[in-house]
């Protein structure tokens, strides 16, 4: 409880209503756009800023909802491999994913440790991008932020084209019955509904989006351990020879050069690149940090392991099967290796399909799931890397339902340009996925190699030989990649990056350039302040937006008020010039100039510039604008108001305003025969007339009810007064949201007013000698008492008493 000095102003009351002061009214009914009502249609309400929090996630929820993109690789990482070493190496190459898949996991192991680093020492969400930006500097944190946004823009690619691949398998295998041609289809229309369900505002935390991570890890678990089972007990069986050369089945090699032959290591290589993308999804967790419960880096760390754990496990059974049973890839994508192990673990019996099925529909949830991952990542990263202005601006707003929409439509279209260009073909999504994956885990690692070298620590070399140790080994990944994969579609990532990295240290160089602009006071500040105003209303002819303008232009006050109308057509001019001087307007010169070029922005300059020549007078151009709401309106009119302000703009000591007028609107409203009314009053403004009493716009809705002077309302049962029911001279308690806080310096003595909302209107509290009052800011509930008084006809309370109130969840603002 604060005790403090205010007072609240109200707006003029209508017509016919008691004398005094008035209440503020609750709202101002606008009519909404049609396509905002499609809008909320679509997406539904817009969801206030107040509704914007942070869930908090324990580490089994935090495991479900930031590993599918992780875990789920499991299910292609093995089957990328054999597309290599079958096709080479023939039935040996089943063999030979054993030692690529070891390979693998060591780097797993290493990657791991390094980013249980990353997540104690950096606990603010970004990862890879956070670390690079905090040890090298914001322009070199840009390769970070390229490699991040590309991966995250292939993984809605790859995670989608998989999960569409396990739903292709189970009805092939299950059903007999095939969709390749249709897998392109319904994989576009699951991005486009990813889309569709994160403009509505859909959260990544929750029990219902870490369900898929658990069924997956279930479902492949039991396959796992079940073919392991039957492979002890020698009742595992194998595909056939003739099962290998099936129709659909990759081909199969015949190689018999040496493993340690160059073309061999090469294939090797390939197998192991490919092989990487099991890897991708590990920095979700570092990405996500942040959203872990206190202690956030523990936390973090101990999910990280169990994830890492997970994977490996997943990743080693699945590369056995595939070992023992050879399961073959399909060069459709379908049925896919894990599918075929499915269906030869479990058997074609009732049970056997049911579980099939089972592991089918959890492979396809949390693919799609990972698929998801994406859209909640890649918006924040881009906001992340907006607000250090590498970026566009437009990707810090929020949308409609908080959501960052503009990064969820940009994410979106991209990824369907990439589906249709690779088909959904997974293979190839594949060749363009590790390079933007592994260069993040490089800056990674470099970063806390740095961090940890300067700083005199506990196992501080040890922490700089791992971390060193996951960069090399992460480089040389990238490598790798580029070479073998260069011709199968890296090539694009390998030119794509570095033009993504100089594109955005571009854009920091423009936005810096701009702000310095804006930032730096011209030379001509130093001299006089023009002391003369002059206004120039541009007309082209004669009609309500030109009244507008007009009525605009007097309440400027100008030292002087011209109308101005460059002639190309002089019996046009003529005609013009007859109607003006017949309208309510003749007070108004106007004033007709040659321009027989066509010119009028360059006619308009040198107007504006001959009108400011003496360096004492300032120049207002008013420029009506027709908005002509339909397309067919926008189509059939030029916007030259537009680019004349702009011309203007560029002069010293003028200024350029444009004062709409929607003929849409007006065109409705000769349909209700209320245009001529209109018409009046603009007329009557634009000779100097008072405008008439019955169309002035209203504070208070025509239904506000109007107090008594000499009725007090009764209070309610908790002591407060609704603000409709406020009454001047008497004293009252009132709840409700703070909507505005302004400082108006009266005399000389600054007083902060703060506008004070409940749902039947606002009274606007005044602080005097205040420029700041500790608790209170747009957005806070609060309590106040004090006398009702009156300020130029608005309800104040001076000096209240206050009380600062809970803000309840979901409240919306004012």
């Amino acid at each position: 409880m604060q005790n403090d000095n205010a007072t609240a102003v109200a707006p003029e009351r209508p017509p016919g209503a008691a004398t005094g002061p008035g209440v503020l009214p609750p709202e101002v009914d606008l009519p909404e756009s049609l396509g905002y009502r499609v809008k909320k249609v679509l997406l539904g309400p817009p969801l206030v800023t107040s509704e914007l929090h942070n869930e908090k996630l324990s580490k089994p929820i935090a495991l479900g909802v930031l590993a599918p993109d992780c875990i789920s690789s499991s299910a292609y990482g093995t089957e990328q491999m054999l597309t290599v070493l079958v096709p080479t190496f023939g039935v040996l190459g089943f063999a030979l994913v054993m030692p690529v898949t070891g390979v693998i996991l060591a780097l797993l192991l290493l990657l791991t440790l390094s980013y249980r680093d990353v997540v104690m020492t950096y606990t603010r969400a970004g990862g890879s991008y956070v670390v690079a930006r905090e040890n090298f500097g914001p322009r070199v944190a840009q390769v970070a932020a390229v490699a991040l946004l590309i991966d995250y823009i292939v993984t809605v690619a790859v995670q989608t084209a998989a999960g569409t691949d396990a739903v292709a398998s189970m009805l092939q295998l299950l059903f007999h019955t095939n969709i390749d041609s249709e897998k392109l289809y319904i994989t576009l229309g699951v991005v486009c509904l990813l889309c569709y369900g994160n403009l509505r505002g859909i959260r990544e935390a929750g029990k219902a989006f870490s369900l898929p991570t658990y069924l997956f890890i279930l479902a492949t678990g039991l396959t796992v351990v079940v073919g392991i089972f039957r492979l002890i007990t020698g009742s595992l069986p194998q595909l056939s020879t003739a099962d290998l050369h099936a129709s659909g089945v990759i081909d199969i090699g015949h190689s018999t050069n040496g493993l340690l032959t160059f073309a061999s290591l090469f294939v090797l290589a390939r197998a192991f690149a490919n092989g990487g993308s099991s890897l991708t999804g590990l920095e979700a967790i570092s990405n996500g940090v942040s959203a872990f419960r206190e202690p956030q880096g523990n936390n973090a760390r101990r999910t990280l392991v169990i994830m890492s754990a997970t994977l490996g496990t997943l990743v080693l059974g699945v590369s056995v099967l595939a070992w023992q049973t050879h399961a073959v890839p399909f060069s459709s994508g379908s049925p896919t290796v894990l599918a075929q192990e499915a269906h030869l673990v479990f058997g074609q019996s009732g049970f056997g399909s049911v579980m099939f099925a089972f592991v089918q529909i959890a492979t396809a949830l949390i693919l799609y799931t990972g698929g998801n991952t994406s859209f909640n990542g890649f918006p924040f990263l881009a906001s992340f890397v907006a607000e250090d202005s590498f970026l566009p601006r437009q990707l810090t707003i929020r949308g409609h339902r908080l959501a960052f929409s503009n990064g969820i439509i940009v994410l979106t279209g991209v990824s369907l340009v990439l589906l249709l260009v690779t088909r959904g073909n997974l293979t190839q999504l594949v060749s363009l996925y590790a390079i933007g994956v592994f260069t993040g885990f490089v800056m990674a690692a470099s970063g806390l190699v740095k961090y940890h070298w300067n700083r005199q620590e506990k196992n501080r070399m040890a922490k700089v030989a791992v971390n060193a140790a996951a960069a090399v080994a992460s480089a040389a990944v990238v490598v790798i990649f580029a070479v073998t994969k260069f011709t199968e579609g890296a090539w694009t990532v390998v030119v794509i990056f570095p033009i993504g990295v100089w594109a955005l240290i571009r854009t920091n160089s423009r936005y810096r350039a701009e702000s310095a602009a804006l930032a730096t006071a011209p030379a001509s500040a130093s001299l006089p302040s023009p002391n003369r105003s002059t206004v120039f209303i541009l007309v082209d002819r004669l009609d309500l937006s030109v009244l507008r303008a007009l009525h605009h232009g007097r309440s400027l006050r100008p030292t002087e008020l011209r109308a101005v109308h460059f002639m190309v057509d002089d019996r046009a001019a003529e005609r013009l010039r007859a109607q003006w001087d017949e309208s309510r307007a003749a007070d108004v010169p106007l004033e007709i100039i040659d321009c027989p070029d066509r010119r009028l922005r360059r006619a308009t300059a040198e107007l504006a510039a001959r009108a400011t020549a003496d360096g004492r007078t300032r120049v207002t151009l008013v420029i009506p604008r027709r908005a002509y709401g339909t397309l067919i309106g926008r189509l059939l009119h030029a916007r030259v108001g537009d680019r004349i302000a702009q011309a203007a703009s560029r002069l010293p000591n003028v200024a350029a305003t444009i004062v709409p007028f929607d003929v849409s609107q007006a065109i409705d409203d000769l349909d209700t025969d209320s245009q001529q009314g209109v018409a009046a009053d603009l007329a009557a403004h634009t000779a100097g007339g008072a405008r008439p009493a019955e169309h002035r716009v209203q504070a208070l809705p025509v239904d506000a009810p109007t107090a008594d002077p000499q009725t007090v309302p009764a209070p309610r049962a908790d002591g407060l007064t609704q603000m409709r029911d406020l009454v001047w001279r008497e004293r009252a308690s009132v709840e409700g949201q703070v909507r505005s806080v302004h400082v108006t310096p009266v005399s000389g003595v600054p007083q902060l007013q703060c506008q004070l909302y409940d749902e039947t209107g606002g009274i606007t509290l005044v602080f005097f000698g205040r420029r700041d009052v500790p608790g209170i800011s747009p957005g806070v509930r609060l309590r106040a008492e004090g006398m009702i008084g009156n300020t130029d006809g608005n309800l104040t309370i001076a000096n209240p008493t206050y009380t600062l109130l809970p803000k309840t969840e979901g409240q919306p603002a004012g």
